[in-house]
């Protein structure tokens, strides 16, 4: 029995049988006995470029043989984190943009909501601390993204809001958020924080004109239009960002996972010349901020590589293939009596929608089902399986995926 307490596990249950992955190659991962698993989800969404890239992992070696890692508070810098903000703010959705790092997801939200707060105190209007959510949302497990989480369960137990002043509404209703608005008062409105494909929430996508109207929406009484790209930032949608491939330019963007594709923890906020300005060109004026490992070196080595990679080997396009060969792969999977309906995304975004009905337990049942098939999913949000493969996956290998996912949901 190991003292390692795993992340949203049921512990006295998984204390005695973690299933231990040992290596990974390509789209494939293995167990401690050698048995390979296609791993149709990229880990946590994040294994974009896929297991094993030699270039990415001699590239660290090399900087932390040189270097590991230095600070970067107050004036102190490392080349890679300039190097690499530059990178990002090169396709960021909003010209002339600025990076904030932090270490992952959660951070990158929590971080987002102190500086939309922090920026209207400093331009004369502290009243705005009101962020608007929605259902199904996933931001991360910091006390803001907590509170900001659309899904009942990652909230509950904790003597409730762990911060002030959120407002969750429906994911696909304007009109809710335009009485959400009224109801807090325009003028105490900081932003809202908008997942352009729900993730761990099931893989919702929404109408392109929703982004639209609810940033005009938002922007009309004040304030910023928050993207959490965490997930679909870097590739996974088809683009550097959601934001770009829908034609937005929002206030702020966050962002991990894909940036470095899980080979380091690294992530962040990019911030629009809107926001970032009044901290780059007022004298004393200070974003108290930051973490041990913000701009981390070694990490960020890691996120020039994977962006080199990702556009030398045109695999932001390739992910834009993979939403129509995933979702025609998994379609006939509709013809099991376990699967309601299979979900498009945007993407290499995919979710097998199961009949859940009454029985809470089956999205967990069908996902050991499939990982006994040789298939590694996870179930999301509603009663869903979650399909984000590696970008680097073939037609062919599509086709294998969706072998395995029906042996293991007919065995369900």
């Amino acid at each position: 029995m190991s003292a390692f307490w795993h992340p949203f596990a049921e512990m006295s249950k998984v204390q005695h049988a973690p299933f231990i992955i040992d290596r990974g190659e390509g789209i494939y991962v293995y167990d401690e006995s050698g048995r390979k698993y296609l791993d149709a989800a990229a880990s946590l969404w994040y294994m974009n470029i896929g297991y094993g890239r030699a270039e990415v992992i001699d590239a660290m070696a090399e900087q932390a043989r040189k270097l590991p890692a230095f600070h970067s508070f107050i004036d102190y810098a490392t080349r890679p984190p300039i190097d690499l903000a530059d990178r990002i703010a090169a396709v960021a959705p909003v010209p002339g943009s600025k990076v904030f790092f932090g270490s992952g997801g959660s951070d990158a939200v929590d971080t987002a909501a102190k500086m939309a707060r922090r920026y209207f105190n400093a331009i004369g209007q502290p009243e705005r601390t009101v962020f608007i959510s929605r259902e199904w949302a996933y931001h991360g497990m910091h006390p803001y993204g907590t509170t900001l989480g659309g899904m009942e369960p990652n909230r509950a137990g904790y003597g409730g809001d762990m911060v002030a002043d959120v407002v969750i509404v429906p994911f696909d209703d304007t009109e809710a958020v335009e009485k959400a608005i009224d109801h807090a008062g325009a003028e105490r409105i900081a932003g809202i924080f908008v997942e352009p494909v729900i993730g761990a929430g099931g893989v919702r996508p929404v109408e392109s004109g929703y982004f639209g109207k609810v940033g005009e929406l938002v922007k009309s009484a004040g304030g910023l239009y928050i993207s959490d790209e965490v997930i679909t930032g870097f590739g996974r949608v088809g683009d550097w960002f959601a934001a770009n491939k829908f034609g937005l330019q929002p206030d702020l963007v966050t962002f991990a996972k894909g940036v470095t594709c899980g080979y380091a923890p690294l992530g962040g906020v990019i911030a629009s010349p809107e926001v970032a300005g009044p901290f780059f060109e007022t004298p004393g004026l200070m974003f108290r901020h930051g973490y041990t490992y913000s701009g981390h070196t070694t990490a960020c080595v890691a996120g020039l590589v994977v962006m080199e990679i990702l556009e030398r080997e045109g695999l932001l396009e390739r992910a834009a293939s993979l939403e129509e060969e995933l979702y025609q792969a998994l379609l006939p999977l509709e013809e099991l009596p376990v699967v309601d309906h299979v979900r498009r995304g945007v993407g290499a975004l995919a979710a097998i929608q199961l009949t859940v009905g009454e029985d809470e337990t089956l999205p967990y049942r069908a996902a050991a089902a499939c990982r006994d098939a040789g298939v590694l999913t996870r179930a999301v949000g509603g009663g869903g399986l979650q399909v984000s493969p590696p970008f680097i996956m073939t037609p062919e290998q599509v086709s294998e995926m969706a072998t395995l996912f029906r042996q293991g949901l007919e065995g369900v």
